[in-house]
C-alpha cells in the first residue's frame, strides 16, 4: 500500500509539478503558449527559409495582398514586402520585448527584495522614495525623453524600457518579502546563523518566484506595446527593422495601403494576447487555493 501511494504523495509534494499541471489544464493558456511558440519559430527560422532584405524592394509600391505569388501580403508605400518585413520585424520586436523585460524584472526584484527584507530602516524607506518616484513619470514619455538624449539604436531603447517599466515588479517583491521574511523557515536560518545575503537570495526569493514569474512574463508583452509605440513615433533604430516602425512608416497611407499597417499591428495584438493568456495560465497554476480545489 506504502509502494502505490508513494508516486501520488511524492507528486503531491512537488509544487511545481502541480503548477505544471494546472497550467496544461488551462486551454487558453496553452493555446497562448503554442500561439507564442509558432510566432518565435516563424521570425527565428523563416528568414532563413525566405531569405531577402526587409528593406529591399520587391514589387511595385502598394501592391494588394493575395494577389502576387512573389509578395503574399503585398507591399508597402515604398514596394517593400510586407511578410518580410513582418518576419524580420518579429525577431527585433521580439528580442528587444524579452531583453527590456529581463532587464525590468532584474532590477525590480533587486531593489523590491532589498526594500522588503530591510522594511523598517532607511535604506528601505530610500528604496520605497526611489520607487514611487519611477511610478509617478509618465513611462511612456520618460523612455521618449532617454532614447531622444542617446543615438536611438536597440541598446538605447531596450535600456530605456527596462528603468521604465520596473515598478510593478519591485512592488510585488517588496509585499512578497514582507510576507515571507518572518515565517518559521527564515528564523530558523537566521538562528543558525545564516548572512543577510544567503537569507534574500537562497532562502526567500526562491520561495517567492511564483508570482515573479507571472509578473516577469507580462512584463514581456508591456515591453513589447513600449517598443511598438516608440518605433511607431520614429524613436527606435531606423536600420532595424520592427513592427512599430512598419506602422509607424506606413501610418500616412492607411487609407490606401491598410494591409502595410493591419498585419503588424494584428502581429502585436496576437503575441500581446498569447502573453496574456500564458500569464493568467500561470497566474492560476501558482495559485495554491485553485490546486486545492
Amino acid at each position: 500500500m506504502n509502494t502505490a501511494s508513494s508516486p501520488a504523495v511524492l507528486q503531491a509534494e512537488n509544487p511545481w509539478l502541480e503548477a505544471a499541471r494546472m497550467f496544461v489544464r488551462n486551454k487558453s493558456a496553452v493555446v497562448g503558449l503554442l500561439v507564442l511558440l509558432a510566432v518565435v519559430i516563424a521570425s527565428v527560422l523563416m528568414p532563413y527559409i525566405y531569405p531577402a532584405d526587409p528593406f529591399e524592394i520587391a514589387a511595385a509600391p502598394m501592391t494588394p495582398p493575395f494577389t502576387e505569388p512573389d509578395v503574399w501580403l503585398g507591399t508597402d508605400y515604398l514596394g517593400r514586402d510586407v511578410l518580410n518585413m513582418l518576419l524580420f520585424g518579429g525577431r527585433i520586436t521580439l528580442l528587444v520585448g524579452a531583453v527590456a523585460a529581463l532587464l525590468s524584472v532584474s532590477i525590480g526584484v533587486t531593489l523590491g527584495a532589498l526594500a522588503g527584507f530591510y522594511e523598517g530602516n532607511w535604506f528601505s524607506s530610500l528604496l520605497s522614495r526611489i520607487t514611487e518616484f519611477f511610478q509617478v513619470l509618465p513611462a511612456l514619455l520618460f523612455a521618449m525623453v532617454v532614447t531622444s538624449l542617446f543615438s536611438p539604436t536597440l541598446v538605447t531603447v531596450t535600456i530605456a524600457i527596462g528603468i521604465v517599466s520596473w515598478t510593478a515588479t519591485a512592488r510585488l517583491t517588496r509585499a512578497e518579502f514582507l510576507r515571507l521574511r518572518n515565517i518559521d523557515y527564515v528564523r530558523a536560518e537566521r538562528a543558525i546563523g545564516a548572512k543577510n545575503g544567503r537569507l534574500i537570495w537562497q532562502v526567500i526569493l526562491p520561495n517567492a518566484l511564483p508570482p515573479l514569474i507571472v509578473s516577469a512574463t507580462l512584463a514581456i508583452g508591456t515591453a513589447i506595446l513600449f517598443e511598438a509605440g516608440l518605433s511607431f513615433l520614429g524613436l527606435s533604430d531606423p536600420n532595424q527593422m520592427s513592427w512599430g516602425l512598419m506602422i509607424g512608416s506606413s501610418r500616412a497611407y492607411v487609407l490606401t495601403s491598410w494591409w502595410a499597417v493591419t498585419f503588424p499591428g494584428l502581429a502585436i495584438f496576437v503575441v500581446v494576447l498569447a502573453i496574456s493568456l500564458i500569464g493568467d495560465g500561470l497566474n492560476d497554476a501558482f495559485n495554491p487555493k485553485l490546486r486545492e480545489r
